[in-house]
């Protein structure tokens, strides 16, 4: 969930760089946006969601949040090429991303993969 507030942050960033308009500033900004997000989605799906997609109960929960990786990822492109009406939206599905994990997913792990040892970790970021 750190890297969640860390991601947010940055985002902050990407948003004062494209109210600022400056084309170098904004592929800045996008690229540390990018250099925190990538590594954190891969590491959700290789772990966590893959351990989550195991049980039928979450695996729609689980692709619709990989698709939503996608989605970000796509804006992000988006916003670094030039399209800044792109931000907004960005924003937007990366906070509900982020609740969707933190106060949904994250929580029902907690009880569906019980146990302190999280032996079913296989990487993280």
């Amino acid at each position: 969930m750190a890297e969640h507030d860390d991601i947010v942050n940055l985002a902050g960033d990407l948003r004062r760089a494209v109210e600022r308009g400056d084309p170098d500033e904004i592929r800045a900004a996008a690229d540390k946006v990018r250099a925190a997000l990538d590594p954190h989605t891969g590491s959700e799906e290789r772990s966590l969601f893959a351990q989550m997609r195991k049980d039928p109960e979450f695996t729609d929960h689980i692709d619709s949040l990989c698709r939503e990786h996608e989605l970000l990822e796509g804006h992000l492109t988006r916003i670094e090429a030039g399209d800044h009406a792109a931000y907004p939206l960005f924003e937007r599905l990366l906070r509900n991303h982020i609740d969707r994990e933190d106060n949904g997913l994250f929580p029902a792990a907690a009880i569906a993969l019980d146990g302190p040892d999280w032996e079913w970790v296989t990487e993280r970021a």
